[in-house]
């Protein structure tokens, strides 16, 4: 039996090379080009069993190549992968019909995972084709990082844009759960509809009903109309149930009810009405615990957990800084304030705190420099003033100490004087390791490899010059932590 043939086009030799082999070790046959054009040729002869295509091409564009194949050769699946890691581009990809989307640099083992599930793939899924984009999509940024953690956000979000699944968003005050239930509104299937957002928090317990449900006249004392409930108002669009786990348990039983029916009444009313809404839920709690305590339903958090989204906190995804940052002295010349730029010592500042009123702080920060501030060029001085004057977003959750042996985007001197303290303690307690030293360096050592590597793309050569190390040294580095590259880039 002919093994399968991937067909794959990248305009860098490396990437190149590393998928002709690595495809190849796996059993595929491989074609490989540098353009769209030859890509197109192969497609039109009927070549290949599956693409790989990066976006940006010298001679077109991956993403707009993506109709004109599923046109000629509807059954041919297409992977994209792109060093443009926005949210956009997942969705684009996605809205276009490629199987997936892989953002650059990838981890190999994934990638050839990918290329196993596409050609496995029945052929109704290969053939799904999202709704396009809305005509205002390119001007819209509605989250902003390039880490992993929101890589496999946005990834999340454009594998829902075809459905109305019930997503639950988990994390911690400021990190922007309704950014993230605003773009599944967004750019899903009921964009057309309204967007209700209800705070269970902000509400009283005795007016949650009312608030939800709506009620009639007359239904309780100071019922003098009819009111419309935000089930109503979110008829053919989303409803964001915000800080879900702040929800009377009364409640949570009605909603439970809706979920399990599709259909509720009005505070005082006995006609049924339809529930067309796409429920949205967020909460910064650990409702699995809130659970066990009684103080939330098992078989709602069900209902509400269809397709979990957690968004890390600021601190787990430090190499965003500088681009929110920017992001948000934008944001605030455009209002009106003066622009404002950062310097090297600003961003690593801003790098080096700990933000635990996360996204929130860091945009109330950025606006008080832009305000205050009266340089145009930030430095690191003003940026240290305002964090060490700062208070944490009303709420926030306080950074936790990372786990033990993990790696972590702290500071190496924050990272060193944790462990010295955690020694001291266990020391003072008369069980103290002998072994900090070796813990210090794995720590510190996994993700400054990492790090390296990302910022050469991959490329070892490069990545162990830059660390001073020889290659082979590097490479076996890089084997014994474990360190998902791109391997075999020169």
């Amino acid at each position: 039996m002919t093994p399968p043939t991937v067909l794959v086009a990248d305009d860098d030799r490396s990437i190149r090379t590393v998928l002709t082999q690595a495809l190849g070790r796996s059993g595929y046959q491989v074609r490989s080009t540098s353009n769209a054009a030859t890509l197109w040729r192969w497609v039109e002869e009927g070549e290949g069993d599956l693409v790989i295509t990066d976006v940006v091409m010298p001679d077109e564009n991956g993403l707009d190549l993506i109709p004109r194949i599923r046109r000629v050769r509807p059954d041919l699946r297409v992977v994209v992968m792109s060093a443009q890691s926005t949210l956009l581009t997942a969705v684009k990809a996605a809205q276009r019909g490629a199987f997936e989307y892989l953002p650059k640099p990838f981890d190999l083992q994934e990638l050839l995972a990918v290329v196993g599930r596409a050609l496995a793939a029945p052929l109704a899924e290969a053939l799904a084709v999202p709704p396009p984009a809305p005509r205002d999509a390119e001007e819209k940024l509605p989250l902003i990082g390039r880490s992993a953690a929101m890589q496999e956000i946005y990834r999340t979000i454009a594998r829902l844009t075809t459905a109305d699944l019930t997503v639950m968003i988990n994390g911690e005050s400021g990190t922007g759960k309704e950014l993230v239930a605003r773009a599944l509104h967004d750019y899903g299937r009921r964009r057309g509809g309204p967007f209700v957002p209800i705070n269970m928090a902000a509400i009283p317990r005795e007016l949650i009903e009312s608030e939800l449900f709506g009620h009639e006249r007359g239904a309780f004392t100071g019922a003098t109309n009819r009111n419309v409930g935000r089930f109503e108002q979110a008829t053919g669009g989303t409803l964001f149930l915000d800080e879900i786990g702040d929800m009377p348990p009364e409640a949570q039983t009605r909603l439970l009810r809706v979920l399990q029916e599709g259909e509720f009444t009005s505070v005082g009313g006995r006609q049924p009405i339809r529930a067309n809404v796409r429920i949205v839920a967020a909460t910064h709690r650990d409702l699995r615990q809130a659970i066990r305590q009684g103080a939330f339903r098992e078989d709602l958090f069900y209902r509400l957990n269809v397709v979990p989204i957690r968004l890390p906190p600021l601190r787990e995804r430090s190499e965003d800084i500088a681009d929110l940052a920017r992001h948000f002295l934008e944001r605030a010349r455009a209002e009106g304030l003066p622009a404002k730029t950062l310097d090297g010592a600003a961003v690593e500042a801003l790098r080096l705190y700990r933000w635990p009123g996360n996204v929130r702080e860091l945009e109330n920060v950025m606006r008080r420099l832009a305000a205050l501030c009266p340089d145009e060029v930030i430095g690191g001085a003003a940026v240290r003033a305002e964090l060490t004057d700062s208070d944490p977003a009303p709420g926030a959750a306080p950074a936790p100490a990372p786990p033990e042996g993990a790696a972590t985007n702290e500071p190496l001197g924050r990272a060193v004087e944790r462990h010295i303290r955690q020694f001291l303690a266990a020391y003072r307690d008369g069980v103290a390791p002998a072994d900090m030293y070796d813990r210090v360096l794995a720590e510190v050592e996994r993700p400054l490899i990492q790090m390296t590597l990302a910022a050469t793309r991959g490329n070892q050569i490069k990545a162990a010059a830059m660390l001073g190390l020889n290659r082979n040294t590097l490479r076996k580095k890089i084997r014994d932590l474990e360190i998902p590259v791109v391997r075999g880039i020169a």
